[in-house]
Parts: C-alpha cells; sequence; structure tokens
C-alpha cells in the first residue's frame, strides 16, 4: 500500500482547484499548472483537501497513486511558493550572464554556450557565477538545471565546472610526480 498515496494534499487559501476529465488545474497567485492523471486512481476534493483514491488493489494503482499525490502536492506547492535552484559555477574566466531571453554561459571552451530560457522559468544571475533558475513546475526548473549542469561538469581534481548549490564535490588527490 502506498504510503505517500494515502497522505492528503490541503490547498491552500486562494488557491483553485478544478477537476474534469482525467485531468487536475490548480491556480494561485503564482499562475496555473494541469496534470492529467491514469484511470488507476481518482482525484477527489472535500473541504479544502485533496486525495488521490486507487481505483482497484492493482499494483500499477498502488504506484499511481503515490506518483499523482506527489504530482498534486508539487502543483500546489509551486502555484503558491514556486521552486528555485541555484548553480555554482567555479572554475577561472567562467562565468554567465542573462541577455534578454538568453542565458550566456563562458565555460573554457573556445566559444560561448548559449542556452534559450523557457518562457516559464526566471533565471538570474548574481554576480558572475551563481545562477538562480525559479518557476512554479518543478519538473521544468529541474529539468533546465540538469540541462546547464550537463554542460561542464564538475570534475574532481580542481572542482571546475558547474555543481548545483547543495552539492559538494568529492575531491581526489592528483599526481605527486614523486618516483
Amino acid at each position: 500500500m502506498s504510503r505517500i498515496g494515502k497522505l492528503p494534499v490541503t490547498v491552500p487559501a486562494g488557491v483553485k482547484v478544478d477537476i474534469q476529465n482525467n485531468v487536475i488545474c490548480v491556480e494561485g497567485p503564482k499562475g496555473k499548472l494541469c496534470q492529467d492523471y491514469t484511470a488507476n486512481v481518482k482525484v477527489e476534493l472535500n473541504d479544502g483537501v485533496i486525495s488521490v483514491v486507487r481505483v482497484d488493489e492493482s499494483k500499477a494503482s498502488n504506484a499511481a497513486q503515490g506518483l499523482y499525490r506527489n504530482l498534486i502536492n508539487n502543483m500546489v506547492t509551486g502555484v503558491t511558493v514556486g521552486f528555485t535552484k541555484n548553480l555554482i559555477i567555479t572554475g577561472v574566466g567562467f562565468r554567465a550572464e542573462v541577455q534578454g531571453n538568453l542565458l550566456v554561459m563562458n565555460l573554457g571552451y573556445s566559444s560561448d554556450f548559449i542556452a534559450m530560457i523557457p518562457e516559464n522559468l526566471t533565471v538570474t544571475v548574481e554576480g558572475q557565477n551563481k545562477v538562480i533558475v525559479a518557476g512554479i513546475d518543478k519538473q521544468a526548473v529541474g529539468e533546465f538545471c540538469a540541462q546547464i549542469r550537463k554542460l561542464r561538469k564538475p570534475e574532481p581534481y580542481k572542482g571546475k565546472g558547474i555543481r548545483y548549490e547543495t552539492e559538494t564535490i568529492r575531491r581526489k588527490v592528483g599526481k605527486s610526480g614523486v618516483k
């Protein structure tokens, strides 16, 4: 039985929830998100509490209950508070800047990397080496940060590259050069 799926999602004040035709839409002060769900679960709204109920006792229904409960919880959190992720760029001469809807990064290669910022995200740069990605959709924020990080993953010897702010890089000792 899904432990996460059994937990109810409380809807804060100022958030509207609309459930129709296997699609749930959540609208709040930061924006609107919609998510469709499978026929393995039913989503019910009672007295400001959203509950996800399984249709039968199959393994697929159990998995879907936990999945869609968490997705709905992320939607409610996104439209009320939002999500942010911070990326740190480390390296001599490495820097980033926002130009309109483009993120331009110099990462030690012969040419700069230019990334289009999706319209549902906001990207700001503090200093020249801290990139802050914010948005209401947790999946979109995480995906964009992963794409940026993939351009220059942090290496273990000097720590150069792009890493998450909460990430720690396990450093390795280089060659000693002594015979």
